[in-house]
């Protein structure tokens, strides 16, 4: 299994981004999708999940309103847009693919079995 993030890059506080993440080598139609992110020094945390045909979906609290996920199974790629930016949205963001789930199985980390290699966003003031 194979996933590729990109999208991240430089936006000023309040801008927009839109990261992809396109995934290979299993049943993308058939798993969850979700988006972490690690700022330095600190933990990896969750931000948003998708269930496998994109009814049900999940956010952090501090991205609520601001993100949206979605997913293209025709494309096997799932998507961030991320709306308002701000400066403590910069971090390294990871999507990650396992298994059908709901509940804390969309929100765990360790719930997820195979992990892209990361991709920057840096929000500036």
């Amino acid at each position: 299994v194979q996933l590729q993030a990109s999208g991240g890059g430089l936006v000023q506080a309040g801008g927009s981004l839109r990261l992809s993440c396109a995934a290979s080598g299993h049943s993308f139609s058939s798993s969850k999708m979700g988006w972490f992110r690690q700022a330095p020094g600190k933990e990896r945390e969750f931000v948003a999940a998708i269930n496998w045909i994109g009814g049900l979906k999940y956010y952090a609290d501090s991205v609520k309103g601001r993100f949206t996920i979605s997913r293209d199974n025709a494309k096997s790629t799932v998507y961030l847009q991320m709306n308002s930016l701000k400066v403590e949205d910069t971090a390294v963001y990871y999507c990650a693919t396992g298994n059908r789930g709901v509940g804390a199985a969309m929100t765990t980390e360790n719930q997820y079995v195979h992990w892209g290699q990361g991709t920057q966003v840096t929000v500036s003031s």
